[in-house]
């Protein structure tokens, strides 16, 4: 890369995960939004076409209206050679396709179990960390070989695992996880400043909060806007709207179960009113670190909380759709606009090629900014990002309050971390079992365990099954 007055060119960002439909296009977007960063762009991607076809999108991205950089895009055939040399490197990958994901959601449905997203807690979340933490194995050797010192960023889940198993196998890489959930939760705090006092249109950073806890279950112990402390402010719409929710993010109708991506809110307050502090997640990532019969007992229930299961099936759809979106811009038949994310991505990376200081939340190794936590795991918390450096902002010790629901999850996620990387099955299954969701005896849980591998085992030969 090459500084110069207009700031960083010849930049290399390696994307693992590069013939992405969503994220990859979202990416692009924000990268030729940024004046003061240009360069490559290395797609990688298990299914070379697809890789080659967002090469073909990311040359119209440069053409768009509004574009202020200009990027080049390539496709590479091997991991290193997309890694090789590279100062960034992105990873969102699928571990799987969405027939494994398919039995990871609701297989365990047949047990009484419902999931409403199933990629990092649950019995769900787990198999899926089998799955890809020795993907995540391989990657993190590849980074070590071909770009050590190139900083990291993974939107993959399940995060939290991911994260620690790259700092496992690579205990000098420069990575972090990021997720967005966080936002939301500023975006209804600002809310609910409006709904109180009638102040329009605040951005969702100027509400400032104390993160702690782990991604998607990640909590709030403090939070202002300006001078404003709003954490009785959030009590009293806890209080207020406990049983009808607030603003139905999300909802157009009341008919819950059928929209997938509900939330209401009522989770988050319901874990206020009990716990004090903010949890800080969408209800459906919520409940599922919650005890099964809280929150997920059934569909039903389900809709009482008003939030929505997210099926697999529905997932399949949208692919569909997104794989039809891609042949109508390759062809030229749909015109390529630049929409902001909302995503800190690039805005952490131009922070770390010294272009700005910025503060958000991110999934790094504990390393006290938690200090009742273990030393190691990966926890979520602010961070400050300047020139080449991540340093976590200290959060404090968890509330006593809420230290056993989190710390029961922390155990559970090193169990699986450790389990994955020395292939041992069995500890697995000790984490499968000890899940909050999983609520069945312990021979009932084996059987369950048993078929969801068996419906995976072809990303399972690592194994011994």
């Amino acid at each position: 890369m090459k500084y110069t007055e207009k700031g960083v060119e010849e930049l290399r960002i390696a994307y693992v995960g590069g013939g992405s439909r969503g994220w990859a296009w979202g990416l692009m977007s924000d990268l030729v939004s940024a004046a003061d960063i240009s360069g490559e762009v290395r797609l990688f991607d298990i299914d070379k076409q697809a890789a080659e076809h967002n090469v073909i999108i990311g040359e119209k991205f440069n053409a768009a209206t509004g574009a202020k950089s200009h990027w080049s895009y390539h496709a590479y055939d091997t991991l290193g050679e997309a890694l090789d040399g590279a100062d960034f490197v992105v990873i969102s990958i699928l571990p799987g396709t969405f027939d494994e994901m398919e039995s990871d959601v609701h297989t365990p449905e047949k047990y009484g179990i419902y999931q409403s997203v199933g990629d990092t807690s649950g019995p769900g979340g787990i198999v899926r960390a089998l799955r890809a933490i020795p993907m995540f194995e391989e990657i993190a050797l590849a980074i070590k070989e071909h770009c050590p010192k190139a900083w990291v960023i993974n939107y993959t889940n399940p995060m939290t695992v991911l994260v620690r198993t790259l700092y496992r196998v690579f205990p000098e890489i420069k990575a972090f996880g990021c997720c967005h959930e966080v936002f939301g939760t500023q975006k209804l705090l600002a809310s609910m400043v409006t709904d109180k006092y009638g102040i329009e249109n605040i951005p969702r950073d100027e509400i400032k909060v104390t993160v702690t806890g782990v991604n998607h279950f990640t909590w709030l112990t403090g939070a202002k806007y300006r001078n404003m402390d709003l954490m009785p402010l959030y009590a009293e719409y806890a209080k207020r709207y406990a049983e009808t929710g607030f603003a139905r993010i999300g909802s157009h109708d009341d008919n819950w179960m059928n929209n997938v991506f509900a939330c209401n809110h009522r989770v988050k307050f319901d874990l206020f009113n009990r716990y004090g502090a903010i949890a800080a997640a969408g209800d459906r990532h919520l409940a599922e670190f919650c005890p099964g019969k809280w929150y997920l007992s059934s569909p039903e229930a389900v809709a009482e909380w008003h939030f929505g299961l997210t099926p697999v099936s529905w997932r399949k759809e949208d692919l569909g759709k997104r794989l039809r979106k891609s042949k109508r811009r390759l062809s030229g038949e749909e015109e390529i606009t630049l929409r902001p994310t909302g995503e800190d991505g690039v805005n952490q990376i131009r922070a770390l090629l010294g272009l700005h200081t910025m503060v958000t939340n991110v999934n790094l190794p504990n390393v006290g900014q938690v200090p009742n936590l273990p030393m190691g795991a990966v926890v979520e918390t602010n961070a400050v990002f300047e020139s080449d450096r991540v340093t976590p902002v200290m959060a404090g010790p968890l509330p006593q309050r809420i230290y056993p629901l989190i710390s029961r999850i922390v155990g559970e996620q090193e169990m699986v971390v450790e389990a994955a990387l020395t292939r041992d099955i069995e500890l697995a299954f000790n984490a499968f079992a000890n899940d909050p969701l999983v609520t069945v005896d312990a021979a009932t849980a084996r059987e369950m365990f048993d078929e969801m591998l068996e419906k995976t085992k072809t990303y399972l030969k690592m194994y011994d099954i």
